[in-house]
């Protein structure tokens, strides 16, 4: 799933229109010799901020490389599931293209990606990234795309409630019977405050579910992919918990199949204390939803076993000649791969043009280059970092996740799970479970 709807902080990306004729179909050479490739994601026009940066880093990137033309091709958002595998397969999709880390191997088994692999060594940056990032674009072996970002899930919550609540914000919950036992006193403050929110529609809901179950230990699917896993006792306590903090404490409130609008709308209004999001929400909460920085926190995934992550990163056509790849791995490089630098590096632009520097992520690389990303958005913070140290360090001993296969279809099973615990009181945890067990059962079955 996106981790805001949005996607990362400095963007609100897109992507080409399905009637955009890809260069894989129509030929890799300008008319004046250069290597032309096209490339999606480019932020729309409404963006204004973030179309002028994208344009501009386009702009330095062909004063580098004269001998390359980039085309970038723009809509919202960068990847429609509704369109995304009909440009695939009407060889409609862009030279370079946007994928979220779930669509990796489906783009592989459905043969639309190139291979990489001999190319890769002339990326610069690939080294530095995280290996459990880019090993999310390597198939038997095989590399078919780059990571661009990456984001893990954690609990956002209100440090104004919980200080009001007896609270020490400082020391936010860390299991979920400590999640529970808070959000009952926060919501014991009236005035219409939720102590915990969750999401129970639009696949949400079981994109929620799953990262609880990760944070107890629990899975999704087995590990050959071929069988459900949620009918667990780990499964059970997510639901149970769930339950209990609805109907028994009544600290999530009356009003239920809530999807993340919802929820952001009640954190920015000051109603809610707690609810799991990326470190990328809490921009949205500030500009779009009437927060302040100052009364957000983020802290680790509750239950200390895993968190789940996500992000994405860029595919090439499967027809994109020897010298697009060469000259798209060069423009992923200079765009998005040197640390402090680039569209979303560029600390210095983005705290000039008021966007928010410091969020603990997306933490992409490693070693020497992570030190100079930290270094530099360190320099140009302007959001309140110690907040979220929490965060940075809870994620030290947890385990990261990825989604699990065919998400989106799981997690519309999943849904009507967490939905009818959060509106049933009588629910039935184990039939629920079971049911469900069934169906994930067949989705896998089908491939």
């Amino acid at each position: 799933m996106r981790s805001t709807g949005i996607r990362r902080t400095l963007v609100a990306l897109g992507v080409g229109a399905l009637t955009l004729t890809a260069c894989g179909a129509d030929g890799d050479r300008a008319a004046d010799g250069k290597t032309r490739i096209t490339v999606n994601c480019m932020p729309p026009r409404s963006a204004e901020v973030d179309r002028r940066f994208f344009e501009e880093d386009v702009a330095a990137f062909e004063r580098k490389n004269p001998d390359i033309d980039v085309v970038p091709h723009d809509a919202f958002p960068c990847q429609d599931p509704k369109t995304f595998d009909a440009k695939l397969a009407g060889g409609q999709m862009e030279d370079v293209f946007y994928t979220y880390f779930t669509d990796a191997r489906h783009v592989v088994d459905i043969k639309q990606a190139a291979d990489l692999t001999p190319y890769v060594k002339e990326l610069k940056s690939y080294g530095t990234i995280q290996r459990q990032l880019r090993d999310i674009y390597t198939v038997d072996g095989r590399i078919y795309g780059v990571p661009r970002t990456g984001y893990s899930m954690g609990l956002v919550y209100h440090r104004q409630l919980f200080e009001r609540a007896g609270l020490d914000p400082d020391r936010p919950p860390t299991t979920w019977p400590e999640v529970r036992a808070a959000a009952k006193r926060i919501a014991a403050l009236g005035g219409g405050t939720v102590g915990y929110a969750d999401y129970s529609a639009q696949n949400q809901g079981g994109w929620h579910f799953t990262a609880e179950l990760y944070s107890r230990g629990g899975d999704v699917v087995t590990p050959d992919g071929k069988k459900a896993a949620v009918d667990s006792p780990e499964g059970r306590a997510v639901l149970r918990t769930l339950h209990d903090m609805r109907w028994t404490d009544g600290s999530m409130g009356g009003k239920q199949l809530l999807v993340i609008n919802d929820v952001q709308q009640m954190m920015g209004a000051g109603k809610l204390g707690m609810y799991l999001a990326a470190p990328d929400n809490i921009p949205i909460l500030v500009k779009e939803k009437g927060a302040e920085y100052e009364d957000l926190a983020l802290a680790p995934m509750p239950g200390g076993r895993a968190t789940l992550i996500g992000g994405d990163g860029y595919m090439f056509h499967r027809k994109a000649s020897p010298e697009q790849i060469r000259a798209g791995l060069k423009w992923l490089d200079h765009m998005f791969l040197t640390p402090g630098d680039g569209f979303l590096g560029d600390y210095a632009r983005a705290k000039k043009n008021d966007a928010p520097v410091g969020l603990p992520e997306p933490r992409l690389f490693t070693g020497a280059a992570d030190a100079r990303d930290q270094q530099v958005k360190e320099d140009h913070a302007n959001v309140p970092v110690e907040n979220y140290q929490a965060f940075l360090d809870g994620n030290q001993d947890l385990e990261m996740r990825i989604e699990p296969p065919q998400a989106q279809q799981l997690y519309s099973v999943l849904d009507g799970v967490v939905s009818a615990v959060l509106t049933k009181e009588d629910a039935d945890i184990g039939r629920l479970l079971k049911d469900a067990s069934a169906k994930i059962d067949g989705i896998l079955a089908r491939g």
